[in-house]
């Protein structure tokens, strides 16, 4: 049974009464958070998903949302959260707990992550924007837009350290499921030991490396490849046996489903190896991890070439650093097809009231800035690239566009606040999914700290 708020608040407890009223304070950022989520929409929008009638009373959302705000805004991990909450009064009071209330359990706020999921975090985010609309906080009349990467909680990949890590996977998952259903599996051998050793005496090969040894390199990958492919057939078999009828736990459903998805991801790992042996290293949909296996190696367009492994991010930032719109992108679209998606984001809140957009030369086509005249926007900001004519040299240099490109300059200082106290640097839930719920918490949490700012 879903609940919104707790009865405690009505109702100060005895301990409240007699304590010294000090401990309870807030400082002045918690107060004004606290009163922006008093707004009954916030509310209301879990109302309509997710109430019922039936079972045990949730955490109240009132006490999660406050909860996530505080992880995010001092990025603490669930556990540590909890027994900061616990032992702060003044914490307390602002996720509206009592001091004879019980705090919900890291286990309890992680589940209610995922269940409420990154439609509900995104819908949290524009009711926020448009409250601050209503309020007249923030205008929505200039919008600058710029992407960046997220990266996923993976370590470097390589594809003899995605084999290594198939092989141990494989092998642990089907180890498990030979404890709960007697009598499958007695042909599987177990290769992690072998594998291991190899994995590392090729690491030691590659640190001195002197040219002499590609032939030894070259044997010790062909014999993980070798040994991947043992696994994955014997596997295979294994799989083969939990499909005979006969009753199942749930575990063991779930454990054979993990298996599925392990043994399908070895498999391309196998495959993406075998064309890298070939000389083929240009492969378009290269998978850099088992455990997400949305991430996509992405190059900064800076001046150094470092590779990120993760999601690219598209943000749209408007006045009083408000981010009014964001999308976690599936693969790495070339800026200049992302422009439209953000405008037309930013516009499903503000209507037309947008009359600038600011961006770098990344986000410049010709058809992108006649689409955006064509939508009544005044002023276009983005550079041309490469080598431009006088009239647009003239052009970019009016007063207008130079302001609005030390706006769009500012965007920049945007991403490394996020990234530096919002967790935008790395996400630590994985899958498509879970990038998702991690950004757009990140992004809510900057959002109200912002608006406590500037209310």
């Amino acid at each position: 049974m879903l609940r919104l708020d707790n009865d405690s608040q009505e109702q100060p407890s005895l301990w409240e009464t007699v304590l010294p009223p000090e401990l309870f304070q807030m400082n002045e950022e918690l107060t004004q958070v606290d009163k922006l989520l008093k707004d009954e929409r916030f509310l209301a929008l879990f109302q309509q998903k997710f109430s019922t009638g039936i079972g045990r009373p949730t955490t109240a959302v009132a006490t999660y949302l406050r909860m996530m705000y505080l992880k995010y805004r001092y990025q603490l991990g669930y556990e540590v959260l909890v027994k900061e909450v616990k032992d702060s009064f003044a914490w307390r009071r602002f996720c509206h707990l009592a001091l004879d209330e019980s705090v919900p359990d890291s286990t309890t706020l992680i589940k209610l992550t995922h269940k409420y999921g990154e439609e509900t975090v995104k819908t949290l985010n524009e009711t926020l924007v448009l409250k601050l609309k209503e309020s007249k906080v923030v205008r929505g009349k200039k919008l600058r837009i710029d992407t960046t990467v997220v990266e996923s909680d993976i370590h470097y990949p390589t594809d003899t350290g995605l084999l290594n890590d198939g092989i141990r996977v494989v092998t642990r998952a089907i180890t498990r499921l030979k404890k709960l259903v007697p009598g499958i599996g007695r042909q599987f051998v177990k290769h992690t030991k072998k594998a291991k050793k190899l994995y590392l005496s090729l690491m030691k090969f590659m640190k001195g490396r002197t040219g002499q040894d590609d032939k030894a390199l070259r044997e010790t990958r062909d014999k993980l490849v070798e040994i991947s492919e043992k696994v994955i057939v014997d596997g295979q078999a294994v799989q083969t046996e939990l499909d005979l009828p006969q009753e199942k736990s749930a575990l063991v459903k779930g454990l054979a489903r993990r298996l599925g998805g392990w043994l399908e991801a070895v498999e391309k790992v196998v495959e993406q190896t075998k064309e890298v042996i070939r000389g083929n290293r240009h492969l378009p949909r290269r998978l850099v991890s088992l455990f997400d296996i949305g991430a996509r190696p992405i190059r900064k367009g800076k001046a150094r070439v470092d590779t990120e492994f993760g999601r690219k991010v598209l943000l749209g930032e408007t006045d009083h650093g408000i981010i009014s719109t964001y999308e976690v992108l599936a693969e790495n679209p070339a800026d200049v097809t992302l422009l439209k998606a953000g405008v037309r984001g930013h516009r499903h809140l503000f209507r037309k009231r947008l009359k600038a957009v600011a961006g770098d030369r990344g986000f410049y086509s010709q058809a992108n800035e006649d689409w955006l005249q064509d939508n009544r926007v005044r002023k276009v900001s983005i550079p041309a690239r490469g080598n431009i004519s006088e009239a647009r040299r003239t052009y970019q240099k009016q007063s207008w566009f130079k302001r609005l490109q030390r706006f769009r300059a500012g965007g920049e200082a945007k991403i490394s606040l996020l990234k530096r106290k919002f967790g935008l640097r790395r996400s630590l839930l994985r899958g498509d999914a879970g990038v998702k719920i991690w950004v757009g918490q990140g992004i809510f949490t900057h959002n109200l700290w912002q608006a406590a700012r500037i209310s």
